[in-house]
């Protein structure tokens, strides 16, 4: 994700150097990629050593992403003006202490919090780390391979983090899911001190304090209602006052982006459809993705008495999927566009959905896996696809800034499949947590459905274009 305009560094890298720093700065990207995963199959054993139910652990997931939706844009914007090394130091050191306050959390309220602090030192990370890795790279075809390389660490990530967790859990406790964060955060503190050049943005932009004040507020409200509506009430006072805080957070957010010269977003992009389809496409794919991780983890665990290893293992057809069908897709938008690879997307996403609408406890695991094949499948076509959507046509002042809208948007589809998919099965017992999930494949399948839609806005565009 890129927040400004990229200055090349004062001395040209080498092309050692160069592929050095995409090393040292993917390094992050796993970290926090994994770090999702990881938690994931790892939330059962932490409702048990925590004494906590469904709804909790939601919190444990959410307050990362979160944390980290709000602050990627901000967070681009510090780099560019304080440098980006410099950011990206400091959010390793605060991502690796967060981690040891995770390992050592007594109670679900400091791991909570905990998480949110995660979720402010990954916010400078894969944003920060990829803004270095352009401006390192000044050549286009060279930076184009880097990016693909940066693109697909992502469905590395999701294979080792659900089969790493359920190692580590089997071995040593949940715990220990937070502890191996410690030494990769200080193995990528040495080589960033080594290998990577300090660079800034060649004009910082202003910061915008009001805009990322309500812009955090509108999507905790909007997250939090998810997660407690179903325990306090939909129609509760409690919920109407929420509904109205959202509202007015989000209509104060517009306003004051509208009156200022250099907003935290450019709202103006939201006139184009298929912006604004991609960045809805981006959510979807997002929700998809984790209703399918947390839902799949529950019940394995929960209703079918799989370890933690036994669930990781079963997704990685998902990641298989994902990591081979990457750079496929991006091979596909290069050649013919978006649009094949995004009507791919939906057309892989709903089928994996529609696999699991009849779960129950005997449901073959054949079907299981075949779901998940298939899900990981629609995941891998849909990132470049989207992000060459969003983006396309669009001059570079505002390409970055488009860039940025949509990696928040996927943290913010991150945050609301966690959200409902816990509300669908919250207070359900391993009996009924078969029947409890079935709505949520349902979710996967219309999140598909939708990326039909955004290919058939992609394939407009093109032809307009042309």
């Amino acid at each position: 994700m890129l927040t400004t305009s990229l200055a090349a560094p004062p001395t040209p890298l080498t092309a050692r150097r160069r592929w050095t720093v995409l090393a040292v700065c993917a390094l992050s990207m796993f970290l926090v990629g994994v770090d999702a995963t990881i938690v994931n199959v790892g939330l059962p054993e932490i409702g048990r050593g925590l004494d906590v139910g469904t709804r909790g652990l939601e919190w444990v997931v959410d307050a990362y992403t979160v944390v980290m939706a709000s602050l990627l844009i901000v967070s681009g914007a510090l780099a560019d003006r304080l440098g980006r090394r410099r950011v990206f130091r400091c959010g390793l050191t605060v991502f690796g202490l967060a981690s040891l306050a995770c390992a050592l959390a007594p109670s679900l309220g400091v791991l909570v919090a905990a998480r949110a602090v995660q979720g402010i030192g990954a916010s400078m990370l894969s944003p920060v780390a990829l803004a270095i890795v352009v401006n390192a790279m000044p050549d286009p075809r060279e930076r184009a391979r880097a990016i693909g390389v940066w693109a697909s660490v992502f469905g590395l990530s999701m294979a080792a983090g659900p089969v790493t967790g359920g190692a580590l859990i089997a071995a040593f406790g949940w715990r220990s899911v937070f502890w191996i964060n410690a030494p990769v955060v200080v193995l990528a503190l040495v080589l960033v001190a080594l290998f990577v050049p300090e660079s800034r943005g060649a004009r910082a932009r202003r910061l915008d304090l009001p805009g990322q004040a309500l812009l955090t507020v509108a999507l905790c409200l909007t997250v939090g209602l998810l997660i407690e509506g179903p325990r306090i009430g939909w129609t509760s006072p409690a919920a109407l006052a929420g509904y109205a805080l959202t509202a007015a957070a989000t209509a104060g957010f517009v306003r004051v982006e509208l009156r200022r010269d250099e907003p935290l977003m450019d709202l103006g992009l939201f006139r184009r459809p298929p912006f604004v389809t991609a960045v809805l496409g981006a959510t979807a794919v997002f929700v998809a993705l984790n209703v399918t991780l947390l839902l799949s983890t529950l019940y394995l665990q929960n209703a079918r008495g799989w370890t933690p290893l036994a669930a990781g293992a079963a997704t990685l057809p998902m990641a298989l999927g994902a990591t081979v069908c990457a750079p496929w897709s991006g091979v596909l938008v290069g050649r013919a566009g978006p649009r094949r690879p995004l009507l791919l997307a939906g057309a892989f996403t709903t089928a994996g959905g529609l696999c699991l609408v009849g779960l129950d406890g005997d449901t073959s695991v054949s079907l299981i896996l075949l779901a998940f094949l298939l899900t990981g499948i629609g995941f891998g076509f849909a990132n470049a696809p989207l992000t060459n959507t969003a983006v396309g046509g669009l001059p570079p002042s505002r390409a970055g800034v488009a860039g940025a809208i949509t990696s928040t948007s996927r943290q913010v589809g991150v945050a609301v499949g966690i959200a409902v998919a816990g509300g669908l099965v919250a207070g359900a017992g391993p009996a009924s947590l078969a029947a409890a999930t079935r709505p949520g494949w349902l979710i996967v399948a219309a999140c598909g459905l939708f990326l039909l839609v955004v290919a058939r806005t992609a394939g407009a565009r093109r032809q307009n274009a042309s």
